[in-house]
């Protein structure tokens, strides 16, 4: 009997909370599940509510229960690790490991949503970047395309782990209002990291929401970043 592949893991993290990582996650997760592939998403944690695990359970097509998707949830908008202690709870990184294996063993690629920005805690003595390294995860890092992206960006990719940082992608997300900047950014990021791939996101009316659709635009802007986690 042949052996069963291990899933691929990728991990969407950005450089603060409320940057579009949930409806990236959501739109790359339909768009490759329409393609034929076995993917899922997870979102681990979350706090203040579950608004972004609900909408990654509708992506899934509902495969997973939505406790399956995001097992620790917790009602305080705080940090996760302070929203779960003020509930009388410790998450601990071994948890979430164990948890994650068991959920993705059935599957071929898997997405894992963090929270907050890459050095967000999550728990006891970890955040989003100790998941990446523990999965050996390839990082898709969500900026918003704005004055202040580049400083945002670099910061995240230099606190990757060595061994993700040669694989991270960054993603430009759009803003209202950006100014001229956001023609420059990918410029000047690729300057100080010149084989970094980037995806432009383009504003689309409503990509704000959870549940905007993907459109013809951002199906093409998306269609690099499908291909390589596909690879």
């Amino acid at each position: 009997m042949p052996m069963r592949r291990q899933p691929r893991y990728v991990v969407i993290t950005g450089s603060d909370t409320g940057v579009g990582k949930t409806v990236l996650t959501a739109w790359l997760t339909r768009r490759l599940r329409a393609e034929g592939v076995n993917a899922v998403a997870l979102k681990p944690i979350c706090s203040g509510g579950r608004a972004d695990a609900r909408a990654l359970h509708r992506a899934n097509g509902r495969t997973l229960d939505l406790d399956e998707v995001n097992p620790w949830h917790f009602p305080a908008a705080l940090a996760p690790v302070l929203a779960a202690q003020q509930a009388g709870r410790r998450i601990q990184l071994n948890q979430v490991m164990t948890w994650m294996h068991t959920v993705s063993r059935a599957h071929e690629l898997v997405l894992v949503e963090g929270a907050g920005g890459l050095l967000s805690p999550l728990g006891e003595g970890f955040d989003t970047r100790e998941l990446v390294r523990e999965l050996n995860a390839i990082p898709v890092v969500v900026v918003p395309n704005r004055l202040g992206a580049v400083n945002q960006a670099r910061l995240v990719i230099e606190a990757l782990p060595d061994r993700a940082r040669s694989k991270a992608q960054v993603v430009f997300a759009a803003v209202r209002g950006a100014g001229p900047a956001a023609r420059w950014n990918p410029e000047l990021l690729q300057a100080h990291f010149p084989k970094l791939p980037h995806t432009l996101l383009p504003w689309v009316t409503g990509g704000e929401k959870l549940e905007a659709e993907e459109t013809p635009r951002i199906s093409t802007a998306l269609a690099g970043l499908v291909q390589t986690l596909r690879e």
